[in-house]
Parts: structure tokens; C-alpha cells; sequence
């Protein structure tokens, strides 16, 4: 990767922190405040920075902020005497505008790329081909044995297409003794139905995307399926996925099952029932595309402050801090900004990294983590987790920051996954200081635990903490949040638009961080050793991490 010099708002930015040095120097701790923390948010989602798209200018320009940012505010490099962590990727991008066909007694139907359809291969290859494989319908794409469920049972899907739906039978159904009800569960996400589809040996997987279930609109899936996508380096150069996988929308899908003479409200009714059966569709799939395949090393970066006591236990505090980066095919303005994801809070995890720094020497040693590519699947903190800089076994638990709140103060903390670890217990203690309570995430049927980067460390063992910014405002109250929160997710997530907006009030975000940094420092500065609670799928891994 090219060197880029460090330019414009990047200079100014870093001055500023030089000042905020000299500042704390003379009222140290240091006291996170909504200035500093606009700073870096306004710089990482300057148009300058491109998106900070993984392998991009962006990037270097990103990674050469943090370094300085962690160097400024007096951490130690955390990986041997550097502050970054190579993490080997490769870029798999779909060109020209592929298109997809299907077959049957009823005719022929051709898909169109980005209003029908988009398509992908995770293989390291130029040319990908599908002609006329078998289409079945397997439901949700589940194979879960603990739960008595297996949506391929009695059928060979091997070079076939598989087609699906998105989430999972508990939230189609909304009982509570199926799956987890109306909270998504793993096998709901996207990346578990593709890498289930691929275990099967189907050649091309399918979801149909459906709005609601799915979580997002389809602005989402295309911005987030095209151009380059980015997978971790494999030795088999992938091939033990499959030949291509596919979003449809689900206005094509319904004409795709009338060619097959099914009705697909029949089959969703279907899918959802304990019992269910693939279903052969008598039509043959097609699709062939070329791909440009590149490699490269995006970065992790990485301080810390060696603990006073007991240096080898470590605390993490992290967050994503790439996004999508650039469209040049956009008219107009194609910079994916990401303002809110993450810029808010890779600028939270710096002003936390300050405060740490210049208050009491903690007792446990505390990582700050900035990780890459989390847009593209959560693969560096992935990396991460399979090359952890400290044991994870010795890692006594973390938070990690993706969004912080731009609305206010709020009466209550939204926890994404509350109950799941003891965790909950040093978080509630630090809000009712604040007079806050915790409240359960309001849309577990989107998976948001599933969604980001301390997921790759909980499926580790590593206790995690995913707090989000509350909904009820202080002042003015849930319905004024909730519109602001609806308005974010309809015209900005994952938009060009996520941009910084002077309206924004970052007095909630700051609250927020003092609520992390108070969590914490109240388990660094402990003995404890906080686990996941019975019956979480992750309580096993940590408990036998624990027993070596």
C-alpha cells in the first residue's frame, strides 16, 4: 500500500490533540468532552478520508490518524513496537452488470443486476459460472441438530441452487419456544445461510431479501454486495464456498415461484412449520460473471496502558473504524461517509484511550482496539480474535462502540444482548450513578448482536458488552428519538448522507463514554472474572478457556 503524507483536516486534527495535550496536562484526568470528539469525528468523515474503505487512500490516511491519536494520548504500541496488526485480505469485486436467468416449463425469466439482483463469488477466481443447475427451495437454510431442526434433511443439494429466506422460523412465527421468538438468532444472519448452503455443497445460494425480517431495505443490500468484497485470506482460496451467492428482491422472487407453479406466501407459511421439507422447483438456474481478484494487508491498530498490578489481564474497548468507501458509478456524490458508522465511535475510543491515560494507573492493562473491514463481515476483528495481541483466555471481558448517540442525554442505555453475560451487572451499577437504567435491545428480530464486532471475540469466549445509545430523551422524550432513529436508518444507513450535521448533540455520546469508562474501570481495577450466564451459547467456550 501506497504511503500517503498527512494532509489537510488530518493536520489540523492532530494539532488540535496536541493542544488538548497541553491542556490536560495542567487540570489532567483529561475530561472527554464533545469538542474533541466532534474533531474526530469531523475528520475521519471528511470527504478526504474517501469512506475509509479497507485498501483504500483512506485507509492510510485513517490508520495514520489513530497512530498518532494513540501515540499523542500516551499509549504503548500493542503489537511488539507497533501500534498496527496486519490482517491479509482479499478483494473480490463482481464486474460489469451480470445478469441472472432462470428456466422452466413456464418460460425463461432474466434478473437484472442491482434492480433484481446482486451477485457474488467469495472464490479466488476471475470467471464464475452457473448453467442450468437445479433450484430448490430450502426454507430458512437451516441445519440446527440442538434444536431439532434441518432444513436440507432428505434432500442433496449438492450442485444445486438453494434458495431461502432471510431470518429465522422463531421470528416468522413469533412463539418463544421456537428458535429465540421474536429475537433473531444466528442461524437468521445472511453469513450463516451462505456458509451453511456452501457446507451442503449447493453451487449457487439465493436469499430472497425481504424488508422487515431482513432488517434493512434493498439501498442496503446493493451498496453493501457490490463493488469490492473483501473475505479473509484462506488457504483454499475459498473454494469450499460456493460458485456464486445472490440477493433477489422479493418482488422477483414471487414471479420466479409462479414459474415454478408455487405461491410464495405459501411457502414462506411453509418454511415456518416444524416438519418442513425442501422443495425441488423444477426450474434451472444461470448466472456467469467476472471478477477482479486482489490482495492485500488492511490493518487493525492497536494501544494499550500496561495495568499497575497485573499487567497480563487485559480490558478492550473497541470499534470498527473502516466503512464503505468511495462509488465512482454514483452520480453525484458516491463518498460513503460513515459518520455515525463508525466515525462517532472510532472518535469515542480515542477520547476513552485519553481519559485513561491521564487518570490513576489501572491495575489490569487496557486495550483500545480499532479494527478493519467490519462493513465487509467483521473480518478484522475476526483476525483478530484468531491472532489476538493478548491471550484470550487472560481477555477478562470488553465493549465495543459501533454509533455512538447524536440526539442528548437519554434516561435509559440500550443493551444489545442484555442478559447474556455478567457483564450487565458492572454496566447497570455504572448507570444508576448516572441515574439511567438498562433497557433490552426494542428490535432483537434484526440480530444486531450478530451484526458486529464483538460478536468474533463472544463466539471466542470473551465476555462482551454491546451498549447502544438509549431512546428515552430527557428532555424531550421516546417519540422524539425513535423518529430521529427511523429517519437514520430509512435515508442514511449505509448512505452517501451519513455525514456529520451541525444539529447533531453529542452531549449523549459523552455521557455514554463516561458510562463505558465507569464499566470498565470498575472490573480493571478488580479481581473479578465475569463469565457468560447459563444457558448462552458461549459459556461453554469461555469456561473450558478459563480451566487451561
Amino acid at each position: 500500500m501506497k504511503n500517503f503524507a498527512l494532509t489537510g483536516a488530518l493536520m489540523l486534527a492532530l494539532a488540535a490533540c496536541g493542544d488538548s495535550q497541553q491542556a490536560e496536562e495542567a487540570t489532567a484526568p483529561y475530561a472527554m468532552n464533545t469538542e474533541a470528539l466532534k474533531g474526530h469525528i469531523t475528520t475521519l468523515a471528511s470527504d478526504e478520508f474517501g469512506g475509509r474503505a479497507p485498501g483504500s487512500p483512506g485507509e492510510e490516511l485513517t490508520v495514520q490518524y489513530l497512530e498518532a491519536a494513540f501515540k499523542d494520548a500516551g499509549l504503548k504500541p500493542a503489537n511488539g513496537d507497533s501500534y498496527t496488526q496486519a490482517v491479509p485480505l482479499v478483494s473480490i469485486e463482481t464486474k460489469g452488470a451480470p445478469e441472472m436467468t432462470v428456466t422452466g416449463d413456464g418460460g425463461e425469466l432474466k434478473l437484472s443486476y442491482r434492480a433484481d439482483h446482486v451477485v457474488w463469488t467469495r472464490r479466488e477466481q476471475t470467471d464464475s459460472e452457473v448453467q442450468m443447475s437445479d433450484m430448490v427451495f430450502v426454507g430458512y437454510g437451516i441445519n440446527a441438530p440442538e434444536r431439532g431442526w434441518n432444513d436440507y434433511e432428505g434432500v442433496d443439494v449438492k450442485g444445486k441452487t438453494v434458495v431461502m429466506l432471510v431470518n429465522d422460523p422463531g421470528y416468522a412465527t413469533q412463539d418463544p419456544e421456537l428458535f429465540a421468538g421474536n429475537t433473531m438468532t444466528y442461524y437468521g444472519r445472511w453469513d450463516y445461510k451462505f456458509d451453511e448452503a456452501a457446507r451442503q455443497g449447493a453451487a449457487a445460494a439465493i436469499i430472497i431479501h425481504d424488508t422487515k425480517p431482513a432488517a434493512y431495505g434493498w439501498q442496503t443490500v446493493d451498496s453493501s454486495w457490490t463493488g469490492p468484497q473483501f473475505g479473509l485470506v484462506r488457504e483454499d482460496k475459498g473454494t469450499g464456498f460456493s460458485e456464486a451467492e445472490a440477493w433477489i428482491t422479493k418482488e422477483k422472487a414471487a414471479e420466479l415461484f409462479t414459474m415454478a407453479g408455487l405461491d410464495l406466501d405459501t411457502m414462506y407459511t411453509a418454511a415456518k412449520t416444524p416438519g418442513f421439507k425442501a422443495v425441488p422447483m423444477n426450474l434451472k438456474f444461470s448466472t456467469g460473471f467476472r471478477s477482479d481478484v486482489a490482495h492485500m494487508d488492511s490493518r487493525n491498530v492497536a494501544g494499550f496502558i500496561e495495568g499497575s498490578e497485573k499487567p497480563d489481564e487485559v480490558f478492550v474497548y473497541m470499534a470498527h473504524w473502516d466503512h464503505i468507501g468511495t462509488d465512482p458509478t454514483v452520480e453525484g456524490d458516491g463518498i460513503y461517509n460513515g459518520a455515525l458508522d463508525n466515525a462517532t465511535g472510532t472518535g469515542g475510543l480515542i477520547e476513552l484511550a485519553r481519559k485513561y491515560a491521564t487518570g490513576p494507573k489501572p491495575k489490569r492493562s487496557v486495550l483500545f482496539l480499532a479494527v478493519t473491514a467490519e462493513e465487509q463481515g467483521l473480518l478484522g476483528s475476526a483476525y483478530y480474535a484468531e491472532h489476538p495481541l493478548f491471550p484470550l483466555k487472560n481477555t477478562v471481558g470488553g465493549i465495543n462502540m459501533d454509533g455512538l448517540n447524536f440526539y442528548g442525554p437519554t434516561r435509559d442505555v440500550t443493551v444489545v444482548g442484555l442478559g447474556n453475560s455478567e457483564l450487565d451487572d458492572y454496566l447497570k451499577a455504572a448507570a444508576k450513578a448516572q441515574d439511567r437504567i438498562l433497557v433490552a435491545d426494542q428490535e432483537p428480530e434484526k440480530g444486531y448482536f450478530y451484526r458486529s464486532d464483538h460478536f468474533e471475540l463472544s463466539k471466542k469466549g470473551v465476555p462482551m458488552l454491546y451498549p447502544n445509545s438509549g431512546y428515552d430523551h430527557r428532555e424531550k422524550g421516546r417519540a422524539y428519538v425513535e423518529a430521529i432513529v427511523a429517519e437514520y436508518i430509512e435515508k442514511h444507513y449505509h448512505s452517501p448522507s451519513d455525514e456529520y450535521r451541525e444539529d447533531w448533540d453529542l452531549t449523549g455520546a459523552v455521557e455514554d463514554l463516561k458510562l463505558y469508562y465507569s464499566t470498565g474501570r470498575s472490573l480493571i481495577d478488580s479481581d473479578a472474572w465475569p463469565n457468560w450466564r447459563e444457558g448462552t451459547e458461549f459459556k461453554a467456550t469461555r469456561d473450558a478457556q478459563r480451566a487451561n
